[in-house]
Formats: C-alpha cells, sequence, structure tokens
C-alpha cells in the first residue's frame, strides 16, 4: 500500500526534474535552421563584404543588411525611428618620424612598429633602463628601488621568469596574469611613466611580415568627451630582439642572454646600459562613422514588457590584408562572428513569427548587431555606457560569437558536433545558469562545456567578447561560442568551413534559453560578483 502511494509523488518528482518539452516552443525553433543560415552567412561572409571592418565599406553594408532584415521581420527601429544606433568612433593615428639607436636607422612597420597615439615628442638619451620583464609583485619586482620616469626602458614583452618549471610570480608550473594578458606589464610600466617603451618579443618579426605596413594603421577609439585627451601619455614601440640586441651590444650583454640568466636565477636583471637613442613622433585622429543596429520586439504582458532580454552579436570582421598580399586577401570572417550576427537573425525571426501568431514573449527582446568588437569591445562598450533602455531594466544578455566550428579541442572527438563553450552563465546569476541547463536538458542536448566559465582562464575568454560590457554594469550574460579553430582570424574562415548543422543546433539552444527568460515570471535574481 506505501509503495502505491510513493509512486504518484515519484512520478510527480521526475516530472519537474525532466522538464517536459513545449510544442509550441519547438514549433518556432524550427524556424531556425541550417537553410535559413546559409542564406544569410553567404551574404554577410561573402567577398562582397570585405571583411566587414569597422569604418570601412563592407561593415555599412552589413550594417544596411541586417536592418533591412530587422525591418522585413517587423521589428520596432527604436532609434529616433531608425535601427541605426551612432558609435562616435574615431581613428588615431601615430606617425614615427624617425627612430636611431647608435645611429642605425629604423623604419615603422618595416623594421618595428607603433601605433598607439602620445602626442608629439622628441627623446634623445645616451642610455635607457633594462626592466626585464617589467613586472612588479610582492614574489618578484624588476622595478624594486629604481625610478623610471622620463627614461627610455627595454622590457622582455614575453612570457615571464620561469625557474626550474615554476614561476616566480604564481608560485606554480601555471602562467600568471601578467603572461596571459598581453597589456598587464605594458601598463605597469606605462604607470611609472617613462619617456619611450621599447618591447622586445620575437612576435615582432612575424607580425610585421605577416601585417606589412599596415601594422601601424590607425586605431579606432570612442571618440571622447570635448577637452579630454585620446592619447596615452607614453609611446610604445614593438621591436624585434634583433634591435633589442643592437641596444645591448655596447654592455656585451644579449636578449636571450638576460631573459635565460633572470630565468635561471629567478633574479631580476634590471640596469642602466648605455645606448645613442633619438627618435621624434608625432599623433593625429580623425572621425569614423560606425553604428549599432538595434531591432526591437515589444513585450506582451503590460506588467513585464518594460523588462527587455538582449540577444547580440558583432558584425564586424577585421577586413582585408594589405594591397600587396598574394593571393586571398578577404578575412570573410564566416564563423567570427558571421555565424553569431546569423543566428541573431534566425532568433529574430523565430520570435517575430512568434508574436505575429500571437504566441509573442512577455518581456521584450533587443536584437543587437554590435559594431568594433574587434576594435576593444567599441560597440558594445558605448551602447552600455548609452543605453537605449536602460540597464536596470535589461535581465540578461545572451551573446553569440562563433558557434559555426569545431574547436580545436574538440577535433576528432565522437562528440565534436555536439557541444558549445558556455562562459558567464553562473558568474553573475545562479538563476540564469540553471534556465540555460534545463533549456538544453529539455531541448537540445548539447554539451554544455564549462572549461572557459573562469574570469581567471588564461585564455581571458570572459573578457573578450561583447557580453562583457553588460556584465561590467550587472547584467547577467551568457557567452555562447564554439572555440578557436586554424582559420581564426585569418583568410580561411570561409562558408565553405562552416557547419550549418551545428550552427542551428546551438543557436536553437540560445533560442530555448531567450523564451525561458522573456516568459518567465521573474527576471534572474543577481546574487554573484562582476
Amino acid at each position: 500500500m506505501k509503495k502505491l502511494l510513493l509512486l504518484p509523488a515519484l512520478l510527480a518528482f521526475i516530472t519537474g526534474v525532466f522538464a517536459q518539452p513545449n510544442p509550441t516552443v519547438q514549433k518556432y525553433a524550427k524556424i531556425i535552421s541550417p537553410e535559413l543560415a546559409i542564406k544569410h552567412l553567404s551574404i554577410l561572409a561573402s567577398d562582397e563584404y570585405e571583411g566587414r571592418e569597422t569604418g570601412k565599406p563592407g561593415a555599412e553594408k552589413a550594417a544596411n543588411y541586417i536592418a533591412n532584415e530587422f525591418k522585413a521581420l517587423g521589428l520596432k527601429p527604436i532609434i529616433n525611428g531608425s535601427y541605426f544606433f551612432d558609435v562616435p568612433l574615431a581613428e588615431n593615428v601615430f606617425n614615427v618620424d624617425s627612430f636611431t639607436i647608435n645611429g642605425t636607422s629604423f623604419s615603422n612597420g618595416k623594421d618595428f612598429y607603433s601605433f598607439t597615439p602620445a602626442g608629439d615628442n622628441k627623446i634623445n638619451v645616451s642610455d635607457f633602463v633594462f626592466v626585464g620583464y617589467g613586472i612588479g609583485t610582492d614574489s618578484y619586482d624588476d622595478l624594486k628601488g629604481i625610478d623610471i620616469t622620463g627614461k627610455v626602458v627595454l622590457v622582455i614583452n614575453d612570457g615571464e621568469p620561469f625557474t626550474k618549471g615554476i614561476s616566480k610570480i604564481s608560485g606554480t608550473d601555471k602562467k600568471s596574469y601578467w603572461a596571459t594578458n598581453r597589456n598587464k606589464r605594458i601598463q605597469f610600466l606605462q604607470s611609472k611613466n617613462p619617456a619611450l617603451i621599447l618591447a622586445a618579443s620575437p612576435a615582432v618579426a612575424g607580425n610585421i611580415k605577416r601585417f606589412g605596413a599596415a601594422i601601424t594603421s590607425g586605431r579606432l577609439s570612442i571618440k571622447k568627451e570635448a577637452g579630454s585627451s585620446s592619447t596615452n601619455k607614453v609611446a610604445i614601440y614593438s621591436i624585434t630582439t634583433d634591435i633589442a640586441d643592437l641596444l645591448l651590444k655596447a654592455s656585451g650583454k644579449t636578449y636571450a642572454g638576460l631573459k635565460a640568466l633572470i630565468d635561471s636565477t629567478g633574479t631580476p636583471q634590471t640596469q642602466i646600459l648605455n645606448a645613442t637613442i633619438n627618435t621624434t613622433f608625432s599623433s593625429g585622429s580623425k572621425d569614423v562613422k560606425a553604428v549599432d543596429v538595434l531591432g526591437f520586439l515589444p513585450g506582451s504582458d503590460p506588467k513585464l514588457k518594460d523588462e527587455v532580454l538582449v540577444i547580440s552579436g558583432h558584425y564586424d570582421h577585421i577586413g582585408m590584408l594589405p594591397e600587396a598580399t598574394k593571393g586571398d586577401r578577404i578575412n570573410n570572417g564566416a564563423d567570427d562572428d558571421g555565424s553569431g550576427t546569423t543566428a541573431v537573425l534566425e532568433l529574430a525571426r523565430a520570435f517575430s513569427q512568434a508574436q505575429k501568431d500571437g504566441k509573442g514573449p512577455k518581456r521584450s527582446i533587443l536584437f543587437l548587431g554590435n559594431v568594433g568588437e574587434e576594435k576593444g569591445l567599441l560597440g558594445s562598450e558605448y551602447y552600455t555606457d548609452h543605453p537605449v533602455i536602460p540597464l536596470e531594466n535589461t535581465i540578461t544578455d545572451l551573446n553569440i560569437d562563433m558557434i559555426g566550428r569545431v574547436g580545436f579541442e574538440y577535433i576528432g572527438k565522437p562528440d565534436s558536433a555536439n557541444y558549445v563553450y558556455v562562459i558567464g552563465s553562473s558568474m553573475l546569476s545562479t538563476d540564469l545558469h540553471n534556465v540555460g541547463e534545463k533549456a538544453n536538458s529539455t531541448y537540445t542536448n548539447l554539451k554544455l562545456d564549462y572549461k572557459y566559465d573562469d574570469p581567471n582562464d588564461p585564455n581571458r575568454f570572459y573578457y573578450r567578447s561583447d557580453h562583457y560590457n553588460f556584465a561590467k554594469h550587472g547584467v547577467p550574460i551568457i557567452f555562447y561560442f564554439n572555440g578557436v579553430h586554424a582559420d581564426y582570424h585569418g583568410v580561411g574562415d570561409e562558408v565553405s568551413k562552416i557547419n550549418f548543422p551545428l550552427l542551428a543546433k546551438r543557436a536553437q539552444l540560445v533560442f530555448y534559453t531567450a523564451w525561458d527568460l522573456a516568459n518567465a515570471d521573474k527576471r534572474p535574481v543577481v546574487d554573484g560578483k562582476k
């Protein structure tokens, strides 16, 4: 008798744990298809769009394509009747007019490179400070007891001191943040106000060979308010190890020798050395046209429609290689992030059709195509600093950046076409994480890989796409990502290499998650840290 009484309770428990699929939701999820993805991506990642570089004609074409799709779907233009949200950018140009070491001249973009505006200056010195790895911590400090204000400094801009396989900074066999964050040591040195930073690395020669003079082209930034400066205080020249050896020649030392000495002893080798260094540089800027593309789907519930779910993906990419490049010059960016932009358009179609059928979401949804992600998350930074919809009304950002390929770590594995990296879902909201898990277990059954779901992950993916600008303002986020592959930021990122069924399945996971968020009685509770 007791067993019979327990059976209904057990069934109820099982039903609660294993949520039953909703046929209505599945109906609209099927709109998200490989065929529709092929249609959009074949246009967005075509040669005609020239790699969609921010500020260039290709990006403008992509923005117009997205806006026209939003209009055709019936999404609302909420920027004074427009789908375009102006992002005021400036192209900051840095010119190195001359650079000589001991009388030998070097050319920017040919022998070394520098592109970070630092005002106008002329530097003539007869010595410099070798500052080792340029690291300052309690366990290891290259700058202890030395003032580099107004000095020219030479830094090993590669790695960190490892003695017998153990990092002097982390105290483990793992690299520390000083090595995994390419800007950390440079920002630390800049804070000490030197006159010039000469950052030496073996990677410099390869970068020059790959990009040529284009590596010195102007860098984009959000246009500063009137009266503020858009330049850094300190110029940075990225130099080859050969140039570093020329600087060190009079001392009888070499770049490799000093690096090996620091590594073997675990002791800084900071010292003042002689060399004649002369350089003159200047800065300038010009305005650049750029837009985010916003399509708005109003919610159906009078009590919830003021709350908004954002579904985002960046439509820009890195453009073309220099004209002198032989063969294919166009970085089509089919995966990065044509795949994410395509997913945003597919989700917009699915939700729009649901609304037309009287099944529209209770909350409003903002479909957001970001510009300038490849230039430093610029479009999303400007939007979140100047939100069209108040961020306090924004319940979540679901950001899609690269979902059309298989990353390095899954190539050859049996489940290679049934996974997605999920980043950030629990960092700000346990509720959000649970919604994502439930949507997947109920509908898509992808392997949700949380390997990179860590703000301290050496790859720092949590900080490297547009969701981060929402997260830093306290808006919960999920970042969907397939991982890096051999064609990442290369001309091989072509439409022909996209796995369209996989793209569609991952996009459907975002749709199911978005459906639950847009229709839930309560928004995700923020119970984590930024």
